[in-house]
């Protein structure tokens, strides 16, 4: 096996991706209820946690990220359960490991995860402390179990997401953080994203960017601006969904080919379904950021594995399970290979 690189090593040598994405794929296998969006699969499913961290790899994520997503003092409270808090975070971040170590070729690196707090106001004082105690205790629990990074994501004020770079670099330890851009196209305390990246660039992250929220035709301009404002490494993860100019989020897109009754005001969160960016939408996407100079590449909520490799696969690299990426040239009405039966390729028209 090769000896394993360093998240910097690795960004020097080319393009680094990062598989996100378990808060819906987990949902979508019966392991994680949406609303609240807890991640207890870490001690309820252990193998199934696993097994999606392992299909994530498998598609070509050189990180295994940690499910800590909101796994925060503030939800565990709400879901009243903040007595599994650490042990939740402890064995999210070993599980990780575990699979981490599986990678046939090179260790896969295991990203520690902190994100949105949702209790952050810029006007209150004491919600800053509460949210940096959150940060820095869940920051700690990455440290003693090892991680490689800390992933710190999802932040829609700047102020918020400059304490959790502070709490990362307290522990020593590298840090990608990025911004999630509501519609209002501009953080809610007022920092453009560029801004924003360029400032915390400078204080200290390794890397800097976007994820969440928004899906490739709505994030990608902003990612160009980042771009443009940063000298460093620069992350992209957009949801992978058909967001537009009217509807910049995943959050109010509407579906006006539904004919029943949704349970929620929105299609957000489930009922997304017919609103998929295909997976050629999203390479599409991945050689237009790989060309602009992004790093650090990703899907968030909504990624398959499936979609993944895509992304993987259109920056360069080959994932470990690339040997199952579609290939038609055998398929009985569509295939070109002489072996196929020529009734059944002059009847693919009609079928």
């Amino acid at each position: 096996m090769t000896k394993k690189r360093s998240l910097q090593e690795r960004l020097q040598d080319g393009p680094v991706v990062c598989g996100e994405g378990y808060l819906f794929e987990l949902e979508r296998r019966g392991y994680l209820q949406a609303g609240t969006f807890v991640p207890e699969v870490a001690l309820e499913n252990p193998e199934a946690l696993k097994q999606a961290y392992r299909d994530f790899m498998n598609a070509g994520s050189d990180v295994v990220l940690a499910f800590t997503y909101n796994a925060h003092r503030e939800k565990m409270r709400i879901i009243e359960k903040e007595h599994l808090l650490e042990p939740l975070n402890r064995n999210a971040i070993r599980l990780a490991k575990e699979v981490a170590q599986e990678h046939p070729d090179e260790e896969a690196l295991v990203a520690g995860n902190i994100s949105n707090t949702n209790i952050f106001d810029p006007e209150d004082p004491e919600s800053k402390e509460t949210v940096r105690t959150m940060f820095a205790e869940m920051v700690s629990w990455c440290k003693e179990e090892g991680v490689d990074f800390v992933n710190g994501e999802t932040f829609y004020y700047y102020e918020e997401a400059k304490i959790a770079l502070e709490e990362i670099q307290k522990q020593d330890l590298p840090a990608v953080i990025t911004l999630g851009l509501m519609g209002e196209n501009i953080l809610r305390d007022g920092y453009s994203v560029e801004e924003a990246c360029r400032l915390l660039q400078e204080h200290g992250a390794l890397v800097v960017g976007m994820n969440c929220f928004r899906g490739p035709e709505t994030m990608q301009p902003f990612v160009e601006k980042i771009r443009e404002a940063c000298d460093g490494y620069v992350a992209a993860l957009p949801v992978p969904y058909r967001t537009t100019e009217e509807h910049p989020t995943f959050f109010n897109l509407p579906d006006g080919g539904c004919s029943c009754h949704l349970p929620t005001e929105t299609t957000f969160p489930t009922s997304l379904d017919p609103l998929y960016c295909n997976r050629y939408e999203i390479a599409s996407w991945a050689k237009e950021a790989r060309d602009i100079g992004v790093n650090y590449f990703g899907l968030c909520c909504g990624a398959s594995p499936a979609m993944l490799r895509e992304v993987a696969e259109a920056v360069g690299q080959k994932a470990l399970n690339s040997k199952y990426s579609p290939d038609m040239q055998k398929h009985f009405l569509f295939g070109d290979d002489e072996s196929l039966k020529q009734h059944n390729l002059e009847y693919r028209n009609k079928a």
